[in-house]
């Protein structure tokens, strides 16, 4: 039998990658790589971002980045987790719901940076086509940014401030919601005035509605 050869397209090489141990990248190279990441994923998008690309905005070896990432999934939520952050502590802790969320939404990597939402505009049309990254993004993602979001929630309703049976988790969309719908249409990132207002005329007046139920 006459053997058959086939040819792999390099994107399909790049998702293919199997699996293995992630050595980390010396020094702050790492941080260098997702950076070039992030900025290119927002110049090009999810479909064309390849390792080419972001080896060449790095100036680094796709060696380099195949020993790191066994794929671009892996490569993307990195990034996206060195720019959001998803860990609870990076926070302050103002007494207050109204503090708390000008705090998350104004901090870096927050969603009042141009940045953020120019990343995930280039990443939308790819979650609803790649079961894959979505998984990840929601798994490694999403869903700790979630629970960090929820944290400052409970807080607020063991305070008070919202009531004991609102759905804590259609409260902690409403601000995110509200700001990626603006940007998608104005192609701008929100000002600190305008998270602040949306807090203020939207998202409190929403918790407050809740204890009229209690």
């Amino acid at each position: 039998m006459t053997p058959t050869s086939t040819t792999t397209a390099p994107e399909t090489q790049e998702s293919a990658e199997p699996a293995r141990t992630r050595p980390r990248v010396e020094g702050d190279r790492e941080r260098e790589i997702l950076e070039a990441a992030l900025v290119t994923l927002a110049d090009v998008g999810y479909d064309r971002l390849n390792f080419d690309a972001v080896a060449g905005a790095a100036k680094a070896s796709k060696a380099t980045l195949y020993r790191r990432w066994p794929g671009k999934v892996d490569l993307v939520v990195d990034a996206l987790q060195l720019m959001i952050g998803v860990e609870a502590d990076r926070y302050p802790d103002t007494g207050s719901l109204r503090g708390d969320l000008i705090a998350q939404a104004c901090a870096k990597g927050g969603i009042g940076e141009d940045l953020p939402l120019q990343v995930f505009a280039a990443l939308l049309g790819s979650l609803h086509r790649d079961a894959e990254l979505r998984d990840a993004i929601m798994t490694r993602l999403i869903g700790p940014k979630m629970a960090v979001t929820l944290k400052t929630f409970r807080a607020a309703q063991q305070r008070g401030e919202i009531g004991k049976d609102a759905d804590l988790e259609l409260l902690a969309r409403l601000l995110p919601a509200i700001t990626i719908h603006d940007a998608m249409l104005t192609g701008t990132h929100p000002s600190q005035e305008r998270l602040i207002s949306l807090v203020d005329s939207v998202v409190l007046p929403a918790c407050a509605a809740t204890l009229q139920r209690d």
